[in-house]
């Protein structure tokens, strides 16, 4: 039986609307077997000055290197180097769990698999393989494409086959893709309504990259889980996604990192164009999605360009120029992720019966959201992964 006791000078547990002092969390065979108020034990303990559940990112394309220009093309196993590169930059970043949103070949079922079997050192994973669009739709080179209701039922039961987590489904067309216009709606409600249907008949999620506003209201209309991105939000999108409990991944590094970066640091031009197009909408409707009180769950789109696999802070950050509390954005990137992904029952906070899944900070990120990347160790399943003492 492998044993852990962390002692939390402040505890920061998901769920609660204020920290907890002087808490002390003990682990058994990588769960929390109980938390108690600080005292003397015999067994060894690690003392950290803030102690929060691990972190989510719940929008990723794993196999994607970052930092090169538009033109850099890669190998598979290049490819394959990157992607240990990719798990340990999320460990070392807090991030214990990510939701991975599209991979050409289903290549991230293999990569889950090799962190399951101990190949490679990586987060918790949940999967979605390749992508559904239609003919030509955002994602088409390494997605499925489906067109009309029967292709759409064939392609959702085809993933569900290959042992996918969730189903992805691009309800509109997006910046990366050449020749399609974030704006413009593709899918359409009754071809993403059977997709959906399909997916929890198999008791399975669903989630879609939706930009435009028509998009997003198909998707809505036909019962999507979570909306990717989210770019143009009305009130009518607002009211029914708070009616239906529609979760909100607004990946704000995205079209921040382009425009960060631009044409000169080799970001193509269409991309940079479009970009420009949607960004002020995408800020404004996380502002409203926020005030409404619809459920935000954190993502990053990491993958995309120069959007680094490590960028989980700086997604933080980014949510709180808009005036959201520091506990909320750690709300988002801890219990309403989990609950995002449904997987609420084992992670997501720091609760007696739950995976131990913690991160040690340094300093206090109530204080300032950036006090995230002040990281001392990352305990996965009650095993120090991170220990940079």
């Amino acid at each position: 039986m492998s044993k852990l006791v962390v002692h939390a000078k402040m505890m920061i547990d998901g769920v609660s609307d204020t920290p907890k002092k002087d808490q002390l969390i003990s682990i058994e065979d990588g769960k929390i077997v109980s938390i108690e108020e600080y005292h003397e034990t015999n067994e060894e303990v690690i003392h950290a000055n803030v102690v929060a559940p691990g972190f989510f990112n719940c929008h990723v394309h794993i196999m994607e290197p970052v930092g090169f220009g538009a033109n850099k093309e890669f190998t598979l196993m290049e490819k394959a180097f990157y992607v240990q590169k990719h798990c340990k930059e999320y460990l070392e970043s807090g991030v214990t769990f990510i939701r991975v949103v599209g991979t050409e070949e289903n290549y991230d079922l293999q990569i889950k698999e090799a962190i399951e079997n101990h190949v490679i050192e990586g987060p918790h994973m949940y999967c979605a393989g390749k992508v559904i669009c239609m003919t030509g739709g955002h994602g088409w080179q390494e997605g499925i494409e489906a067109d009309g209701k029967d292709a759409c039922l064939k392609a959702v039961r085809t993933q569900l086959r290959s042992g996918v987590d969730l189903i992805k489904i691009m309800a509109t067309g997006g910046v990366m893709t050449k020749g399609v216009e974030p704006g413009n709606a593709q899918f359409t409600v009754d071809e993403m309504k059977v997709m959906i249907e399909e997916a929890y008949k198999a008791g399975r999620k669903t989630a879609t990259h939706a930009q435009g506003l028509q998009g997003i209201k198909n998707a809505l209309y036909a019962g999507i889980d979570s909306i990717e991105h989210g770019c143009f939000l009305d009130d009518e999108c607002l009211e029914r996604m708070k009616e239906q409990n529609t979760f909100l991944v607004p990946t704000l590094c995205a079209p921040q990192c382009i425009i960060d970066k631009g044409v000169e640091k080799g970001v193509a031009k269409y991309a940079v164009d479009k970009t420009l197009k949607v960004k002020d909408a995408h800020v404004e409707s996380v502002k409203k999605a926020y005030e409404k009180g619809i459920q935000i769950a954190l993502g990053t789109d990491a993958g995309t360009p120069f959007n680094y696999h490590s960028n989980t802070a700086y997604e933080m950050e980014l949510l709180a120029r808009l005036d959201i509390s520091n506990m909320d954005i750690l709300k988002m990137a801890t219990i309403n992720s989990a609950r995002c992904v449904g997987v609420e029952k084992d992670y997501g906070s720091i609760e007696v019966g739950k995976q131990a899944d913690l991160v040690c900070l340094n300093e206090n990120p109530l204080e300032n959201i950036s006090n995230v990347r002040k990281i001392n160790k990352v305990i996965q399943s009650g095993k120090i992964v991170v220990d940079k003492d």
